[in-house]
């Protein structure tokens, strides 16, 4: 099988294997230079693999913290003041806070998704 024909930074050569009828793999070819830039630069943007969100994380933390009180308050633990009501208005306000985030984040990520798209439309428009 045949390999990249480049020289890695450590002075070794790639094991990679070439795209077809070139003598570069993906990460070494220079035709794809600027679309690794832009794929490299959404890295660290947003999470991945399910990972959330730090706003979204805590709001989750937050929602368990008042949903844990209204536990309390309802077996007896707490005092059954107006607190129960204000615990579970608070873990509703967070549940509604996550929903927003979440949309907001998936927003971000579509507009990203299309800013590539646009600009990969005009640069391909201008190689022709």
């Amino acid at each position: 099988m045949a390999k990249c024909a480049a020289i890695t930074a450590a002075g070794s050569a790639c094991k990679g294997v070439p795209m077809p009828g070139e003598a570069y793999c993906y990460v070494h070819h220079p035709d794809t230079k600027e679309e690794r830039r832009k794929h490299g630069s959404k890295g660290g943007r947003r999470g991945g693999r399910g990972r959330p969100s730090p706003i979204s994380a805590e709001l989750a933390r937050l929602q368990a913290v008042f949903e844990r009180l209204a536990d309390d308050v309802l077996e007896g633990k707490q005092d059954r003041s107006a607190v129960a009501i204000q615990a579970l208005n608070g873990a509703r306000g967070c549940l509604v806070g996550a929903l927003k985030a979440r949309e907001q984040e998936e927003l971000a990520r579509e507009l990203e998704e299309l800013k590539s798209y646009v600009q990969d439309r005009g640069a391909s428009r201008w190689r022709a």
